[in-house]
Parts: C-alpha cells; sequence; structure tokens
C-alpha cells in the first residue's frame, strides 16, 4: 500500500492522449490541470492516492490501515481464476483493496475518507470493499467526524455471488447510523458510478457531487438498452443529465472540488456539532433600524398598492439577499426523486459567523429570469427539496432561514400529477415538527399556501411592503366578486398589508424599508435583513429543542381560537 502512494499513472510515458477528443497531452502538463484535459475539460480518472492527494491538506493525512482482504470464497472461475484476478489488481495499481481509507483535514476540517480506485476490479463492490466503506462510517461515527465517499466503480463484483449484494445492506445501514448521530456526509461521484454503488452509500449522503461528465446510474446505458430497446437520450446518466433532474447537488471541476468541501465543511461539519445545540443568547449592537412589533408605530397603507410594491420586479430576491446578507452559500439542488425546481433555492450559509440553511422562494427581475424560475411558483419538486434541505439542517443542528416571495404553489396538470397539494402539506407538517430554530421573512408576495409551506417558523417576519394572503386579491374577486376589476376592494377586505397582518398577529415583526422601497436600496435592505435575522437566531439560541417545537407548535395553535370552546370532555388548556 506504501507503493501505491508514490505511484502514479502518467510517469509510463511522456505523452497521453485524451480519451475523449483525442489530443496528445503532456503529461507533465497534464499533471499540473490535475488530470483533466487542457482542451475539451474530460476529467481522467485518478487513482485513489491521487485523489487523496489532491483533496487533502499537504501532510494532512494519514492511511487508516486494515487487515481486511478479499476472498474467494465461492471458488469463481470464469476466464481465469478470482484469486489470479485479484492477484493482478495488487499488482497493477499497488493496492490491497480496491478502496483507501484515510484520515486527515480538508482545509483544516477533520475529515474521514473513503476513496475507490477504478483500476481495482473496475471499483467493483466486493465484501472487502464494503467492509472497508463500514469501517470508515464507523470511525466517523466514533469520532463525530464528517464522512466523505469518492466513488468510482462498475457496480457489484459478480465472483463474489451474494454476499457482494448483501455489501449494499450494509453500507446503508452504515450511513443510517450517521444520519442518526447528526454527522456531515459528502459523496464525490467520479466516472464511473454504476450498479450496488450507487443504489447503496454514494446516493445515501446528505451532499452529493459529481466531476463534470461523471456518469451514475443503477443499470449502465447497455443493458439498459439490450432490456428496453430504445435508444437512450443525449448525455443520459451523466452528471449534467443528473442535475437537470434533481438527483444530484451540484457539478464541480477538478480544480474547485477542494474549496468546494472546505466551504460544506465550514458550514455543516464541525466534530462535535449535535443537533441543536443551545447556546447562550447573544446581544448585537445594532447597525440598522429594529423590526417593529407595535403595529401603532406603522404608517397605514394602501392595500392595493402594498399589492402592487410587493410584487414590484426590483425587490432584492432571494438570490440578491444570499449574496449581500450571507456568507459562502453553496447551493444544494433537487429533490432526489427526479425534480430540480428553479422556484425555490436553498443551500448552506453562514450568517454572521453562524452556519445556517437558507431556503427560499425565487422569481428574477426580469422576464426572461420569471420564466426561467417559473415566476416564484414551485411545483411539487420545489417543496419537496425545501424538506430534503429542512431534514438536512435538523441532521446537522443548525438553524433554518426561509424567504417567502411566490404568487402562490404552480397550480398547473404536471403539478397536479405529482401530489402538489401532499407535498405542501407533508412541508407544513415537517417544519412544525423540526429540532432546530426556523426564522421566515416575507419579502415580497405571501401567496397562500404555496408561502405557508416555507413558513411554519418560530418567528415570522414581514417587509413593510411585503403582503400576505389566503388567495390573491385577483382571485378572491373573481370568485366572491365575480368582477376581477374589483381586486383593490377584495386587498383592503383580506388585510394582506405588513401593518394588518402584524395586528392580527399573523407576522411577529415589520421590517421598515428604506425611502421608495427595498427595491431602490438592495444594500440597505440586505444590511437590515442581515441584523433582523441575527438577532432572532440569536433570540432563539437559548431554546433547547423541545421548547422550540413546542413554542412553535402554541404559536400556530392559538391561531382562530379566541372566541373557541373546546370539546366536550378535552381539557383546557
Amino acid at each position: 500500500m506504501t507503493e501505491a502512494l508514490t505511484r502514479t499513472s502518467a510517469d509510463a510515458l511522456d505523452w497521453a492522449t485524451c480519451a475523449a477528443c483525442g489530443e496528445m497531452i503532456y503529461n507533465r502538463r497534464l499533471a499540473r490541470t490535475q488530470r483533466v484535459c487542457p482542451d475539451c475539460g474530460h476529467h481522467t480518472r485518478l487513482s485513489a492516492p491521487e485523489r487523496l492527494n489532491q483533496l487533502f491538506d499537504v501532510d494532512g493525512w494519514k492511511l487508516l490501515e486494515s487487515s481486511v482482504r478479499s476472498r474467494d470464497i465461492l471458488e469463481f472461475t470464469d476466464t481465469k481464476p478470482y484469486p489470479a484476478r485479484l492477484a493482478m489488481a495488487r499488482y497493477t495499481t499497488g493496492l490491497t483493496e480496491g478502496v483507501l481509507v484515510a484520515e486527515g483535514t480538508i482545509g483544516g476540517h477533520p475529515v474521514i475518507a473513503a476513496v475507490m480506485d477504478f483500476a481495482f476490479l473496475g471499483g467493483s463492490l466486493g465484501s472487502a470493499t464494503g467492509e472497508l466503506i463500514t469501517q470508515a462510517a464507523e470511525r466517523s461515527l466514533a469520532t463525530r467526524t464528517p464522512l466523505l465517499i469518492v466513488s468510482a466503480s462498475g457496480g457489484a463484483r459478480m465472483q463474489e455471488g451474494a454476499l457482494s449484494l448483501m455489501q449494499m445492506a450494509k453500507t446503508s445501514s452504515a450511513l443510517g447510523q450517521l444520519d442518526e448521530a447528526g454527522i456531515l456526509t459528502l459523496s464525490l461521484i467520479s466516472d464511473p458510478t454504476y450498479g450496488g454503488v450507487a443504489a447503496s452509500f454514494s446516493t445515501l449522503c446528505d451532499v452529493i457531487i459529481a466531476e463534470p461528465g461523471a456518469r451514475l446510474g443503477f443499470a449502465g446505458p447497455r443493458v439498459i438498452q439490450q432490456t428496453i430497446r430504445q435508444n437512450l437520450p443525449d448525455g443520459f446518466q451523466t452528471a449534467e443529465f443528473l442535475l437537470g433532474h434533481g438527483l444530484i447537488d451540484m457539478i464541480r471541476p477538478r480544480s474547485e472540488l477542494r474549496g468546494t468541501l472546505i466551504r460544506l465543511l465550514a458550514a455543516g461539519g464541525g466534530r462535535s456539532r449535535r443537533p441543536h445545540a443551545v447556546r447562550e443568547p447573544v446581544v448585537r449592537s445594532l447597525t440598522a433600524p429594529v423590526a417593529v412589533r407595535d403595529p401603532e408605530e406603522l404608517p397605514i397603507r394602501d392595500p392595493w398598492t402594498a399589492v402592487q410594491n410587493a410584487r414590484d420586479l426590483g425587490r432584492p430576491t432571494v438570490a440578491d439577499y444570499l449574496s449581500r446578507a450571507f456568507e459562502d452559500f453553496e447551493e444544494l439542488r433537487g429533490d432526489r426523486i427526479g425534480s430540480q425546481s428553479p422556484a425555490v433555492i436553498g443551500g448552506l450559509a453562514r450568517l454572521h459567523d453562524q452556519p445556517v440553511m437558507v431556503i427560499g422562494h425565487h422569481k428574477g427581475h426580469t422576464l426572461a429570469e420569471l420564466t426561467d424560475h417559473d415566476f416564484g411558483m414551485p411545483g411539487p419538486g420545489g417543496y419537496r427539496k425545501a424538506a430534503r434541505l429542512m431534514r438536512l439542517a435538523a441532521k446537522l443542528g443548525l438553524p433554518i432561514v426561509t424567504f417567502v416571495d411566490t404568487p402562490g404553489a404552480y397550480p398547473g396538470i404536471s403539478a397536479e400529477e405529482n401530489g402538489q397539494a401532499i407535498a405542501v402539506a407533508e412541508n407544513i407538517r415537517l417544519m412544525s415538527s423540526l429540532p432546530v430554530p426556523i426564522v421566515t421573512l416575507v419579502t415580497g408576495e405571501g401567496g397562500s399556501g404555496g408561502a405557508l409551506a416555507l413558513a411554519v417558523a418560530d418567528e415570522v417576519m414581514i417587509c413593510g411592503h411585503g403582503i400576505y394572503s389566503v388567495i390573491s386579491p385577483e382571485g378572491c374577486a373573481a370568485i366572491l366578486w365575480n368582477a376581477p376589476d374589483q381586486a383593490p376592494t377584495a386587498a383592503a377586505a383580506l388585510r394582506l398589508d405588513a401593518r394588518s397582518l402584524l395586528e392580527l398577529g399573523v407576522v411577529d415583526a415589520v421590517l421598515p424599508e428604506p425611502e421608495g422601497g427595498n427595491q431602490n436600496d438592495h444594500a440597505a435592505a440586505a444590511e437590515q435583513v442581515q441584523t433582523v435575522l441575527s438577532q432572532a437566531l440569536d433570540r432563539l439560541a437559548g431554546l433547547d429543542s423541545q421548547s422550540l417545537v413546542a413554542r412553535r407548535r402554541a404559536r400556530f395553535r392559538a391561531f382562530g381560537t379566541a372566541a373557541v370552546t373546546p370539546l366536550a370532555g378535552s381539557e383546557a388548556s
């Protein structure tokens, strides 16, 4: 194994040929680009030692030795006896098994890594490989250290029969224990990753990163074509295809992998992090106006004017706030079941050095951006993506900040076919029980259940020109007045403006806006939002998980109960 650490796959010849574009590349130049073709960007395969040297800090890692070795339990022979294949793999790679397990630091952050090597029997998942992956997870659990898995595999190791199949269950169970313990898991998909590896540990991690062009799938394209006898779409099973279908979080070229891992580890990978560690509330010096909690301190605004202001395309979007009020944002994409909604943006970030999960509706500023982001109206995939990120925040003990700005959930055929109502309902139920602080800010429109699905929070605030309503004024006017031109009348009747919402207790505070609205001064708006959100999280920091959930449920239990008589036989609270 020591020999493998000094070998490279590029020292045999002075020149290499790119498998993608066919260009001849000087090996020293290829080494400088981390074995990425400088002409076409093709990411050639790395050995496990090369990968460890690339990702970890210099002199910042060591191998965790193990006596685990593959054995020929089935006495399997195809064109060669299995022991002969193992011997050849060990000779050509310098490795004893197809995965290296190491412990070290990436950007100073402790990490346990299990790195597969495709050159060792095609990275196939045998009993020893599964055991080493499991041991890495167990080491991660014992030391409460984030786990990084780098996958490269053609699938199960057929020479080990059903014992290879059982490794999928063993490794998946180990990942489940890390979930229960609140330990961050990261998966890096390299080309290719198929079969039993794709259907177990490589896709069960909290964050899935893929290199450009990396292929990931349960069955290989040749098997699929032979089975269904259909042509496959261009780019099928590539990282780009998977990202568009919401199955991975991000694609990163090799040159950006270390930086991405460092940011993810900084946000969610604290060694001692446990679900919502209670801390002392912080009192911050104010650099921006505080939120208003007394409606008498707010001006009376015309509700229909408030509607027009809330819909102004110049208002800051969640992307604007992320770039100005937060640091080190890493967007996480997809619901992992086939959808990547552009109407919801979410990911890990820092707010005044506090790691947080940020999720928000996203519209855009132009017609093209509105179209690209589905006018800020998520389908079921958008809400399921949000739910995935909220569960991840709960696992890692991170506070959640949500930004609400939507006309409502998308009301289309595809949304109904895919369970729009169920997705909204499940988010509402999920948020009511999350054991971490949740703060919501309505920045523009808060439209119906599509807004509430991101707003079941410990504190709900709204910008001064924002609105929040059970239905749009136009919809209300069409239904109750049968006259769309009565929308201004409906807006007044719905009491959807910020001052009225504070009077009703629907929101806890209102953020005053600069002269002319937040659309006229994005920087001032972001500064105020940063301050107010930080203060809210600081206030909630002193509550344990049980108190947070009980308080949140009581908040929403109280709505509409002023004149309610308890059911006969029940105890009044």
